[in-house]
C-alpha cells in the first residue's frame, strides 16, 4: 500500500462509492450519445509540475511534426496495425486529468459493466503470436491487484518473491497485540491467481540490457539448508518490491527497535510486549526497573504508530486486568513525533480527536486511574541504546520495548536499478523521484523502453509526484496495469522514444470503462494514463472508536499546495468504527479472510487476547 502505510493511509471500501458511480456512470452514458458541441464538459485540471517526460523528452521541438508509426503484425515488441501521428499537442490532451465526473463514472463502469463484457481477443495474426512473459517482482497491494486483473490466458505470468504471501498490512498493529490471527490476515500467491507461476526467492540485480533478473533462493533438505542462484528472463517487468522503513541514519534503530511492516515483525512485537509484561513480574525488581520494562515507546506519529499505540491501549485496557492487574499503574506509552502534529493527513479537527481518545483515562476496577499515553510533539530522536531513546533536547527516556515508525525508503535493489538506467532519462528524473524508481503516467520506467513498469512504494509517477506511498495508491497501480495488459495496447518504446501506449486492433471493441476514458481524453487510440482516485483515509483510535476522513471531491490545482481544498466526509467515534471494521473486512482478498477476522474479533470479544510466547 501500507506497505508503506496503509502505512499508511486506509483503502476505502468500493461499496461506499457504487451509488454515485452507478449514477455518474448513466450520466456518462447518455453524454456519449450526444455529439461533443451538446455535451457538457467540466474543465480538466491541468498537469501538475513537473511535466511529464513524455512531454519534456519523447517528443521534443525538433519531432514535435509528427512521428510515424510502420503498420507489422504482433511480434515482440508489439506495434499498432496502422498509422499513427504522434503529436505534442495530442500527447498533452491524453495527460490531462480526466474530469472528475468522468473519472468517476469510468470508474464505476470498471466495477459494475466492465466485468459482464465479452473477453477481447485480437483477430489474427495478431493473436497468433506467443504469450509474453510478464515477471512480476513483490506480493504487495500493487502485485495483488495485478495478479488479479491480469488476463493469463494472454500472457504467462512468473511472481518472484521471498513471500508467498500477501499480507493485510493495515491489520499488522491489531496482529501484533492478538487483536487478529496472522493468518487471518494473509492469503497465498498461489490463491489469489492460480494460473502463475511462482518463484520462492529474492531478486538480487535486474539487468535492462539482457532482460534478465538475478535471484537467489535458499534449499533446504532435512536441517541443511543451500543458497541456489539462477536467472529469469523476461518480457515486461512489473517492479512492485515496495519499500523499507528508513531510520534516517539514527544510531542504534536498526539494533534496538522494532518495525511493524511484515507479519514476523508483529508476532516479534506481540512476543516482546507479553515479555515485558512477564519480567516485570519477576521479584526483586524495583519500581523503577518495573516501570522501565513496561514503558513503551513509539517513533512515528503517523497511521502505523498510532494505531499500533491504539490496539495497545485496548490490550491493557481489556486484558490487562485479568493477567497483569498490580502492574498497570506502572505501564507508560510515549509516542515520539518529530513535527508539531500527528496523523497529518487528517484534518486539524480528526487529529484533535486522536489526541483526545488516545489519552484518555482508564477506570479499571481495584486500580488507580490510569492515564498511560503520552503524546511527545517536535521531539526528534538522535539516538537509540538498550535501554534508553535519545532525545536531541537532551532527554532520555528509558524503556522495555520500542517501535521505529518514522517513514519509509528504497530498498537497495531499487537504488541500484535507478544506478543501471544511469545513462537514460531516469537519472534526470530523479530531481522529484528522490531514491523512487520513475515512471511516466502509463507507469513505465523512465529509461526501461517500454520493458519495466513500477508500481507502489518504489515508484513515482512523473506526472504526480506527490501521490503518498500508501496501499490504496498501489492497489489502483496494480488494477490499472492488470487492465492495460489485458486490453491489448502497445507499450514498447519505439524508436528509442516512449510514446503513449496505442490500440493494437481499432476496431476492437471497448469495455464500458475504456468508452468514458476516451470521451474525457477526447480520444480513442490512445491508453488512458493511470489517474488515483483518492477515496480517504482510516485511522483506528482505540477502544471501539475510530476516523474516517472519506474524499468526495477533489481541490483545484496542487495538493501539496496550502489552497488545495478537497470537500472531505468526516467521521469518528462509533460511527467511524462500525465503518472502519466494515471496510477492513471488505477489503479482505477472499471471503476465507473474511470470516477468520470476523471469528478472531468475536474470539477476543468472547475470551480476551492470547498472550503465548510463540
Amino acid at each position: 500500500m501500507r506497505s508503506s502505510e496503509l502505512s499508511h493511509s486506509k483503502i476505502i471500501h468500493k461499496a461506499s462509492i457504487m451509488r454515485i458511480a452507478a449514477v455518474a456512470s448513466a450520466i456518462s452514458f447518455a453524454i456519449l450519445s450526444l455529439s461533443p458541441s451538446q455535451a457538457f464538459l467540466s474543465p480538466r485540471l491541468q498537469l501538475q509540475t513537473p511535466r511529464s517526460i513524455l512531454l519534456r523528452d519523447v517528443v521534443t521541438e525538433e519531432n514535435a511534426e509528427a512521428v510515424e508509426s510502420e503498420p507489422q503484425p504482433r511480434v515482440a515488441p508489439t506495434t499498432p496495425t496502422k498509422n499513427t501521428k504522434i503529436t505534442r499537442e495530442r500527447i498533452e490532451k491524453a495527460t490531462k486529468e480526466r474530469a472528475y465526473p468522468l473519472f468517476l463514472a469510468e470508474k464505476g463502469a470498471s466495477m459494475l459493466l466492465d466485468p459482464f463484457s465479452s473477453p477481447k481477443k485480437l483477430p489474427s495474426p495478431l493473436s497468433n503470436t506467443p504469450k509474453e512473459q510478464i515477471v512480476v517482482l513483490g506480493t504487495g497491494w500493487g502485485a495483488a491487484a495485478f495478479l488479479k486483473n491480469i488476463d493469463t490466458d494472454k500472457h504467462d505470468v512468473t511472481v518472484i518473491s521471498p513471500r508467498n504471501y500477501f499480507v493485510f498490512t493495515p491489520m499488522l498493529a491489531g496482529a501484533s497485540v492478538g487483536s487478529v490471527d496472522f493468518k487471518s490476515i494473509t492469503e497465498s500467491v498461489r490463491e489469489i491467481n492460480n494460473n502463475v507461476r511462482y518463484l520462492e526467492a529474492a531478486a538480487t540485480e535486474i539487468d535492462p540490457l539482457t532482460n534478465t533478473i538475478s535471484c537467489i533462493s535458499i534449499v533446504c533438505e532435512g536441517n541443511s539448508c543451500e543458497t541456489e542462484e539462477f536467472d529469469v528472463s523476461y518480457d515486461r517487468l512489473l517492479y512492485s518490491v515496495g519499500a523499507q522503513t528508513t531510520t534516517f541514519g539514527t544510531p542504534g534503530v536498526e539494533e534496538y527497535c522494532n518495525y511493524l511492516k511484515q507479519v514476523g515483525d508483529a508476532q516479534q512485537i506481540k512476543n516482546a510486549i507479553v515479555n515485558c509484561f512477564e519480567t516485570a513480574g519477576l521479584p526483586n525488581l524495583t519500581e523503577e526497573d518495573i516501570q522501565k520494562e513496561l514503558t513503551f515507546v513509539i517513533v512515528g506519529a503517523g497511521p502505523t504508530g498510532i494505531e499500533f499505540a491504539a490496539e495497545l491501549l485496548d490490550f491493557i485496557e481489556s486484558d490487562g486486568p485479568r493477567y497483569y492487574k498490580n502492574l498497570l499503574p506502572y505501564v507508560r506509552i510515549k509516542i515520539v513525533e518529530a513535527a508539531p502534529t500527528i496523523l497529518r493527513p487528517f484534518e486539524d479537527g480528526m487529529k484533535d480527536e486522536a489526541i483526545r481518545r488516545l489519552t484518555r483515562t482508564m477506570e479499571i476496577e481495584g486500580v488507580p486511574t490510569l492515564q498511560p499515553l503520552e503524546i511527545l510533539l517536535n521531539k526528534q530522536v538522535s539516538e537509540v541504546s538498550a535501554n534508553y531513546v535519545y532525545l536531541k533536547d537532551g532527554e532520555k527516556i528509558p524503556y522495555g520495548m520500542s517501535l521505529w515508525a518514522a517513514g519509509i525508503g528504497p530498498l537497495p535493489i531499487t537504488t541500484s536499478l535507478i544506478e543501471t538506467l544511469e545513462e537514460t532519462e531516469q537519472i534526470t528524473a530523479q530531481e522529484y523521484a528522490r531514491g523512487r524508481v520513475a515512471v511516466d503516467p502509463w507507469l513505465r520506467v523512465i529509461g526501461g523502453e517500454g520493458k519495466i513498469f513500477a508500481f507502489g512504494d518504489c515508484s513515482c509517477v512523473s506526472n504526480t509526484p506527490f501521490l503518498a506511498a500508501t496501499a490504496q495508491v498501489a492497489s489502483q497501480q496494480g488494477e490499472f496495469l492488470g487492465k492495460l495488459f489485458s486490453n491489448d495496447y502497445c507499450v514498447d518504446a519505439r524508436d528509442d522514444k516512449l510514446l503513449p501506449p496505442m490500440v493494437l486492433d481499432p476496431n476492437q471493441a471497448k469495455s464500458a470503462s475504456e468508452q468514458i476514458a476516451s470521451f474525457a481524453m477526447g480520444e480513442s487510440e490512445i491508453a488512458a494514463p493511470f489517474q488515483y482516485l483518492d477515496l480517504g483515509i482510516l485511522a483506528y483510535t482505540g477502544s471501539g472508536s475510530a476516523l474516517a476522513q472519506l474524499q468526495v471531491a477533489p481541490g483545484k490545482g496542487d495538493p501539496t499546495s496550502e489552497t488545495w481544498n478537497p470537500v472531505r466526509l468526516q467521521i469518528k467515534g462509533k460511527l467511524g468504527f462500525s465503518l472502519w471494521r466494515t471496510i477492513y473486512l471488505a477489503k479482505q482478498t477472499s471471503p476465507k479472510n473474511v470470516v477468520l477476522v470476523t471469528l478472531d474479533w468475536i474470539k477476543v470479544k468472547l475470551f480476551g487476547r492470547d498472550i503465548s510466547i510463540l
